[in-house]
């Protein structure tokens, strides 16, 4: 009987030692998780910029001749600052989360005139001169958090020159990059082939970043015969699906999804319930993934 009483005074005493064992670990476990939720939703990196208003826009142009003279690390010296900005230069932006985009694409494609109809900047000869990196950044609002994204233009001459400069230029534009938009021209199938060595090219300093194809000149585009416009289309779609990419077909002239394609990516990056619809009609702005 009395071997009986203490075979179950340790099976109680056992039951017992694995029940807190049980409710610690449950408190482990939502204290992990609470730790967890907080460390993802912190930003990769924090930068203060000087803000105006909604948004605040930050002009940086780097020569070519800066981009570094070996091919090493391709530091970035002595850069050209224009700021744009009025009002309170000391309001306190320890809360901004300061992302950065990269542009890629051949010369001519209108990546530049993308870039500005983007900013809210009108482009004019002067603002923009031919360098081989070009830096303009914008500020604004989402859901109470300010997000600034720095967005970084690589000249076109940077992969049809093979030097150590122009390796530093692509190098110093895509390093941190949460996302590499690969431009052409839809009116020139010349620019789409030449997506895939952009793309190889990126992916050689950064594995990450989300990749996006854009289409300009849509108001162009759709001046061209029905049927080229089908082969161009398709020819693109196959593409973006090479490079896991989605696809826009956008007109900075006519504002034609510029915006909605930084819309996007904001939502990808924190996961923001936003639909992005397809569209797949030849003649009209294809949205593809």
């Amino acid at each position: 009987m009395a071997h009986l009483c203490r075979k179950l005074l340790r099976l109680k005493l056992k039951r017992t030692i694995i029940w807190r064992v049980a409710v610690l670990r449950r408190c482990a476990g939502s204290l992990w998780d609470q730790v967890l939720a907080c460390w993802i939703g912190k930003p990769i990196q924090y930068r203060q910029i000087l803000e105006s208003g909604p948004t605040a826009t930050v002009c940086h142009h780097f020569p070519s001749g800066e981009m570094g003279s070996s091919c090493g690390d391709g530091i970035v010296s002595g850069e050209m600052r224009t700021v744009s900005a009025v009002g309170d230069r000391n309001k306190d932006a320890s809360d901004l989360v300061a992302l950065k985009i990269t542009l890629l694409g051949d010369n001519l494609i209108g990546k530049t005139s993308f870039l500005a109809k983007y900013i809210g900047k009108e482009k004019k000869h002067d603002d923009f001169p031919a360098t081989e990196v070009k830096q303009m950044d914008k500020t604004l609002s989402v859901r109470g958090a300010r997000i600034s994204y720095s967005i970084w233009e690589v000249g076109g001459d940077a992969f049809s020159a093979d030097d150590c400069g122009s390796t530093a230029a692509i190098r110093v534009a895509c390093k941190d990059s949460v996302a590499i938009l690969f431009m052409f021209d839809l009116t020139s199938r010349c620019t789409l082939n030449s997506v895939i060595g952009w793309y190889q090219q990126a992916r050689k300093y950064n594995q990450t970043a989300i990749p996006v194809m854009v289409g300009s000149k849509f108001d162009d585009f759709i001046e061209l015969p029905i049927d080229l416009q089908w082969t161009i289309s398709s020819e693109a779609r196959a593409y973006a699906k090479a490079i896991n990419a989605t696809l826009f077909f956008s007109s900075a002239s006519y504002n034609i999804n510029v915006n909605k394609i930084f819309k996007f990516v904001t939502a990808k990056l924190f996961n923001l319930p936003w639909n992005l619809e397809r569209n797949l009609k030849v003649g009209e702005p294809i949205i593809d993934f």
